[in-house]
């Protein structure tokens, strides 16, 4: 149960950590060799641009907070769990049994598996918060990077959820999967981790282009619509959000391809218009996948849309499709479900 914070005891972290002298800092703790990362490197102070901010780190961070499946497993991959304070997480997002990351999981704490917010980074002692746009971040619930700062507290962005400027709420600035690799890249550089970093996009690279080297030509690609949940309007991906590169990666062809934003709502007549040969389903939430497939099954204006028509409705889980180390593999599994189906038959 997390306890209240009052205006005088966050007045008083805030300061104290402002009064650590680094624009977004902290030190302590050592690397898997026993060294400390903030000097191992011998590299600070470091300047990385993130969502087009640019900031300049005199150390590592060492109680990093964050937010949400994927991000968390970010810091996993670059084995920075011993930097994090804390990470908060909602219990739609799967079994966290069996994942390379398990132990990780159990060291950290888990501060809540409701909605992050500034009390709960001030109670952490955060010197960063590595959130997103949606994903913790928002004008609307006040958890902002502006609000954080005034706090003493650092912000780093998830690069899917950057503001692309072609709308106030649209999201996204390059393709997802490039996302990943720049944040694995960028992070490498903070905590100079850049060695594990490197390899880390190398091995995602091969395992990506070693699914798309069997997609088939673009023409004999099967067409495939992403589905988050909704009834009235379908909650789908855009261009740069992690399906566009998982679908096209591993030969389809993504419908929703021509918007420019992450995750975004659009109308069943644009479905129904551009009739997919699959569906994917985003399993997560409140309603179940098979709650979901019933749906799409049940909606008679799809009745006549050919994934609908030929039950092909592909399950997947939410954090092989929002950005994350398991996005790579995802590819792999998408892959091969689509080597089964036939465009437009």
């Amino acid at each position: 149960m997390r306890r209240s914070t009052a205006p005088f005891t966050a007045l008083a972290l805030a300061l104290a950590l402002t009064g650590c002298g680094a624009k977004v800092s902290g030190d302590g703790g050592n690397d898997a060799a026993g060294r400390h990362p903030a000097k191992a490197s011998g590299r600070y102070p470091v300047t990385i641009e993130n969502c087009g901010t640019r900031t300049t780190y005199d150390k590592a961070p060492r109680r990093v907070v964050t937010n949400d499946v994927g991000i968390t497993e970010i810091m996993f991959a670059l084995g920075l769990e011993n930097r994090m304070a804390g990470y908060v997480m909602p219990d739609d997002k799967g079994d966290l049994d069996g994942l390379p990351w398990k132990a990780a999981y159990d060291k950290v704490p888990r501060l809540s598996k409701k909605a992050l917010t500034k009390e709960m980074a001030l109670d952490a002692r955060a010197d960063l918060v590595f959130a997103g746009w949606n994903y913790g971040f928002g004008e609307d619930n006040g958890l902002t990077p502006a609000a954080l700062k005034k706090l003493g507290i650092g912000s780093y962005v998830l690069t899917e959820s950057c503001h692309n400027g072609t709308d106030g709420a649209a999201r996204g600035v390059m393709p997802p999967l490039e996302a990943l690799y720049t944040d694995l890249t960028t992070l490498g550089k903070i905590f100079g981790v850049e060695d594990r970093a490197g390899a880390l996009v190398k091995k995602y690279q091969k395992q990506v282009a070693d699914a798309a080297a069997k997609a088939p030509a673009p023409a004999r690609r099967p067409s495939v619509f992403l589905y988050d949940d909704g009834r009235d309007k379908p909650f789908t991906s855009g261009k740069y959000a992690g399906p566009h590169d998982i679908i096209t990666k591993a030969g389809g062809d993504h419908v929703m391809k021509d918007l420019k934003d992450s995750w975004t709502t659009v109308g069943w007549e644009t479905v129904v218009d551009r009739d997919p040969d699959v569906i994917v389903i985003n399993n997560y939430g409140d309603t179940s996948a098979a709650r979901k497939k019933a749906f799409l099954e049940s909606y008679r204006p799809l009745a006549g849309v050919s994934a609908v028509k030929h039950h092909r409705i592909h399950v997947m889980d939410y954090a092989e499709l929002v950005e994350s180390p398991r996005n790579p593999a995802a590819v792999s599994d998408l892959a091969r479900y689509l080597r089964g189906v036939r465009k437009g038959g």
